[in-house]
This record gives C-alpha cells, sequence and structure tokens, in this order.
C-alpha cells in the first residue's frame, strides 16, 4: 500500500470532520423528509391531479377541435348560417324529440291499464 502524507494539522482534520457531520446531518434530515408518510402523500397526490389534468386538458382540445368542426358545417365562413344545411338537423332533431316523446306516451298509457 501507498502511504499517503497528511499535512493538516489537527484543527484542519477537526474543522473537517464537523463540516462532514453537518453535510452528513442535513443529508439524512433530508432523506428523512422524503420518506416521510405526509411527502408521500403529498407526492402522490400531485402525480394523481397532474395526471386528472392532462387527461381533461386533452379531453378539452378535443371537444373544441369536434365543436368547430360541427361549428364549420353550420356556419360559411363569413360567419353566416347555412341555412341549407340547419333546417334538415332541425327537422331530425324535432323528429327525434317527437318519437321519444310518442313513446313514453305509450308506455305510460300502457302501465295505466
Amino acid at each position: 500500500m501507498a502511504e499517503t502524507s497528511d499535512t493538516r494539522t489537527p484543527a484542519q482534520i477537526e474543522a473537517d470532520i464537523e463540516r462532514r457531520r453537518a453535510v452528513l446531518a442535513e443529508t439524512l434530515d433530508e432523506i428523512g423528509v422524503r420518506v416521510h408518510p405526509k411527502t408521500i402523500v403529498g407526492d402522490a397526490k400531485a402525480k394523481a391531479v397532474a395526471g386528472v389534468d392532462r387527461v381533461f386538458g386533452r379531453a378539452y382540445v378535443q371537444v373544441n377541435r369536434v365543436m368547430t368542426e360541427v361549428r364549420d358545417q353550420f356556419v360559411d365562413d363569413d360567419g353566416a348560417p347555412r341555412v341549407e344545411r340547419i333546417v334538415p338537423a332541425a327537422l331530425i332533431v324535432a323528429g327525434t324529440v317527437g318519437l321519444i316523446v310518442a313513446g313514453s306516451r305509450k308506455r305510460r298509457h300502457r302501465r295505466r291499464r
């Protein structure tokens, strides 16, 4: 083994030991905070919230895209309504609602007998 000569004074060695103890104590405190149950729960909550935010953000973008595409079907580039598309769509919606109402009335009428 090669010997190394330490030219530090005892006071320097003691100061170095004290500095290393302080660094070690700080590291242990940091580890204690990281493994504390409240910290773990807080980190888990933060990850869950970030995940939910990401999902809702993607959903919002998708819904916005679909709504823009639907609007573009019923409004021209100048912002004027496209009557030739609105009237048939309104008739389809009114007919569907009428069928639903008529069906529910028939069911009610059958139950009363």
